[in-house]
């Protein structure tokens, strides 16, 4: 089995809209996750910033919340709750990282449980190379091949 992966709602979100760069590469990727039922650890805020992003942009609630039920129930999907001590390791990665308090709250996963960070995101990718392995959807692709 493939190591696991946290992958950042960023990447969601790109493989959901079909008019972003990069969606075919974001939508191949996960659908390669899943068909290799390889563990994608991500936090419970996931969920919200999800709904969140597809609600301001396409102004469709229902939809928001269809997607963010969806992503939820995916069979190789596990959420991990933001309880008090990962919201303190997110806040020891963000002071130390300098990175935005979502980006850190992801980092924070990555970190805990060992797996590769997948983001859309230049800034946490550069940030976090350092400490974590962290791809680009398009290098995940082009390491599978």
């Amino acid at each position: 089995m493939a190591r696991p992966f946290t992958v950042d709602a960023s990447v969601f979100l790109n493989a959901f809209n079909p008019s972003e760069a990069g969606h075919a590469e974001s939508q191949r990727v996960l659908a390669w996750l899943r068909e290799q039922a390889t563990p994608i650890i991500v936090p419970t805020l996931v969920l919200p910033e999800v709904a969140a992003t597809i609600s301001r942009v396409r102004g469709d609630a229902a939809l928001a919340r269809d997607f963010a039920s969806a992503l939820s129930r995916l069979p190789n999907l596990v959420l991990v709750n933001l309880d008090t001590t990962l919201a303190q390791q997110a806040a020891d990665a963000a002071a130390q990282y300098r990175l935005r308090g979502s980006d850190a709250v992801y980092a924070a996963v990555a970190l805990r449980f060992g797996t590769v960070l997948m983001t859309l995101d230049r800034e946490q990718r550069e940030r976090l190379d350092q400490v974590l392995t962290c791809r680009y959807p398009t290098q995940v692709l082009a390491e599978i091949k």
